[in-house]
């Protein structure tokens, strides 16, 4: 049986690494990854929000009972953060498949 961690309310990680997201989150991520295009000016999709929702809960910058959503302004400049992160230091490679 695989452990899981929750990262924030609605994503949580496996021990080998596979994150899973209730559905009712992929609006949430979609919106967010169209507002992050913007200021960040690179192509933002939901791959990369997970990613940096990941790093920033990994940081302490979020906390396991944060909710995602896209009227936070404090989240939304977290995860623009960690956006420009990804795709400087791993060339906005995310998953094992990248």
């Amino acid at each position: 049986m695989k452990h899981s961690k929750q990262i924030i309310t609605g994503i949580t990680i496996t021990s080998s690494g596979q994150a899973n997201v209730a559905p009712e989150l992929a609006e949430p991520l979609f919106d967010l990854a169209l507002m992050l295009e913007e200021p960040t000016g690179l192509p933002v999709d939901v791959e990369h929000v997970l990613a940096a929702i990941v790093l920033a809960a990994n940081q302490g910058e979020l906390n396991s009972d944060a909710v995602l959503t896209t009227r936070d302004p404090t989240l939304v400049k977290i995860l623009e953060r960690h956006v420009n992160t990804i795709f400087a230091d791993y060339d906005g490679r995310v998953g094992r498949d990248d």
